[in-house]
């Protein structure tokens, strides 16, 4: 079983940044793909990003690339999210997930095991 809990998440003007933290319960965290994903008002989950249980591979939507980074510290048993450039748009609730142990990273929602309860993100114009 693995526990999430994410933070960091907070009001920034558009062009700014924030730095999200999920922190991870269980000892399979170091063995587990993790991922990000956003949710805003009226829309559907979408994927955000992910990384491998090593943090060698790494996955993000379009709409990221080049703004965000996910990284991990598997000695922490915690996973980042840095958001650089934010837009308006990126205004959403920013969940984080992990698969099971040894599973591989993924960009698909629907693989993931277990899910934080989120932390709001809100980018100003």
């Amino acid at each position: 079983q693995v526990q999430l809990v994410e933070s960091g998440g907070g009001l920034v003007q558009a062009g700014g940044s924030l730095r999200l933290s999920c922190a991870a319960s269980g000892r399979t965290f170091s063995t587990s793909a993790m991922g990000w994903s956003r949710q805003a008002p009226g829309k559907e989950r979408e994927f955000v990003a992910a990384i491998s249980w090593s943090g060698v591979s790494t996955r993000y939507a379009d709409s990221v690339k080049g703004r965000f980074t996910i990284s991990r510290d598997n000695a922490k048993n915690t996973v980042y999210l840095q958001m650089n450039s934010l837009k308006p748009e990126d205004t959403a609730v920013y969940y984080c997930a992990a698969r099971t142990a040894m599973a591989v990273v993924t960009s698909l929602l629907s693989e993931y095991d277990y899910w934080g309860q989120g932390t709001q993100v809100t980018v100003s114009s």
